[in-house]
């Protein structure tokens, strides 16, 4: 799996957990959801850590809890 495509499994997994949307979640953080709409539909293709930790304030949980899956170790490059 790539690092995008990790990261774009986590938000919905994040989002599924906490019963809200991806539009709330980086609302509350402090972001435009355009950010992560884009890495989402490939129009970015190098996410930036202070995005996935903006969505990370706005559903409530830390970096540490975002990347704490075992999927994270088997990113291809």
């Amino acid at each position: 799996m790539k690092l995008n495509d990790a990261i774009v499994k986590r938000i919905y997994e994040v989002c599924n957990d906490k019963g809200m949307n991806i539009c709330d979640a980086s609302l509350k953080g402090g972001m435009s959801p355009s950010a992560i709409y884009d890495l989402i539909k490939g129009r970015t293709k190098c996410s930036k850590v202070i995005t996935v930790k903006r969505f990370c304030e706005g559903a409530g949980i830390t970096l540490k809890e975002f990347f704490d899956r075992e999927y994270f170790n088997d990113i291809e490059e």
